[in-house]
């Protein structure tokens, strides 16, 4: 187990399709998550910003595109790229400053401009990246892969379509009554199963869509938290940023090779790896956990992570929704925020927007979202190119 950090401030700017540069909605979530913090910008030893392939060069260089926006004062800068798991590593950035003493508290930004649609490979033809492949030879667009993942559930464990929209269902509850989301309505299954198909089995209402929004959090050693007022905060306890193993015996797009020479089988899936490494730092299990924000980039996804998260075993995701486990008042509350279902993808926030919504659960302020007496929560989703991504957050 390693030491842990403070959450001092946490801060979003809303989800949404606003038309305006990704440094504005970062910088809007990082003068809210200072204000949480009760820090001005000039207090901030160093900032971590999750970049944005979208926001053209100042997107890759996203941490010194958020401090000159904010105003440069000399802080120490870091700029980092994960696809969906960016704001996983730059909180793991963060805390590694932290505990080496480079920095007392530092800020961690992430935000996009999202394009409208669903994405693809930046443009050009370049047969040596993976991403660019999957889509050119085998046709493989995210909600292909989507619902190719589905399909294979209803093989294996007999999910149904019902079963994935139940999970739209209770997510659109959520996301109602969350400010930050950009869908604010409720679904019924009925109106999934009556909007377009998209890759059979997944209908439009099944898949996430593409959004602007950004998000941000204040970390700080616990020793400056105690200094300034916070003697029990919330604390990040584990950042799990694992790499698949070899041999993979279910494809993780857009990697299509499956095996290497001389490996032995790993005896688990990419995600269950994610999940097991977050758990062993933080000293805790499936049991503890209080709540989780998961990556439900389909429906039939969400399910998927229930059985790699160990909330349950391996086909029992449709018994666990279905039972109202996972609903707000069961007891493992899944995607509280509404999920990517409610928030749509803003890539390089969404990792830091999961450890807000925690935050504010454990704090016990999320107003009509609060899951009673949360202690524990844990974040999970992974990024392409095999970028694992997990935080374990405790109070």
């Amino acid at each position: 187990m390693t030491q842990e950090v403070a959450v001092l401030g946490a801060g979003m700017h809303p989800w949404g399709k606003w038309g305006r540069s990704f440094v504005e909605y970062g910088v809007t979530a990082a003068r809210e998550a200072l204000a949480d913090a009760g820090l001005e910008w000039p207090d901030i030893g160093a900032i971590i910003g999750a970049d944005t392939v979208r926001g053209g060069y100042p997107g890759f260089v996203s941490g010194a595109a958020f401090a000159k926006a904010l105003g440069w004062q000399g802080a120490r800068v870091t700029s980092v790229y994960a696809a969906c798991a960016s704001g996983a590593q730059a909180i793991d950035a963060a805390r590694a400053q932290i505990l080496a003493g480079l920095a007392d508290v530092v800020l961690v930004v992430g935000a996009d401009a999202a394009p409208k649609g669903f994405f693809r490979p930046a443009g050009g033809d370049r047969p040596d990246d993976p991403d660019w492949l999957r889509f050119r030879i085998l046709g493989a667009t995210n909600p292909v892969y989507f619902g190719l993942y589905a399909r294979r559930r209803m093989a294996q464990h007999g999910d149904t379509p019902d079963d994935f929209a139940q999970v739209k269902v209770k997510n659109s509850a959520m996301g109602a009554l969350n400010p930050h989301a950009r869908y604010r309505n409720r679904v019924t299954a009925e109106e999934v199963a009556a909007s377009a198909v998209v890759a059979d089995p997944l209908r439009l209402l099944d898949i996430c869509a593409t959004s602007d929004g950004g998000a941000a959090v204040v970390l700080s050693s616990m020793e400056y938290a105690r200094r300034h007022g916070q003697a029990e905060p919330v604390r990040i306890r584990a950042v799990s940023t694992v790499t698949p193993r070899y041999p993979n015996t279910v494809l993780d797009l857009p990697d299509i090779a499956t095996d290497s020479a001389g490996a032995e089988p790993p005896g688990e899936t990419f995600r269950r790896s994610i999940a097991r490494a977050a758990y062993e730092e933080a000293g805790v299990g499936p049991e503890d956990l209080s709540l989780a924000e998961v990556y439900d980039l389909s429906t039939a996804l969400e399910l998927q992570w229930y059985e790699d998260l160990g909330l349950c075993d391996e086909g029992e995701g449709v018994k666990l929704l279905r039972g109202g486990a996972t609903a707000l008042g069961g007891r493992m509350p899944v995607n509280v925020s509404g999920g990517l279902a409610s928030f749509g993808e803003a890539v390089p926030a969404q990792a830091i927007a999961q450890v807000c919504e925690l935050t504010r659960q454990l704090r016990g302020v999320a107003g009509d979202r609060q899951v009673v007496g949360a202690r524990v929560g844990m974040t999970a989703n992974q990024g392409l190119f095999g970028h694992g991504s997990a935080v374990i957050a405790v109070r």
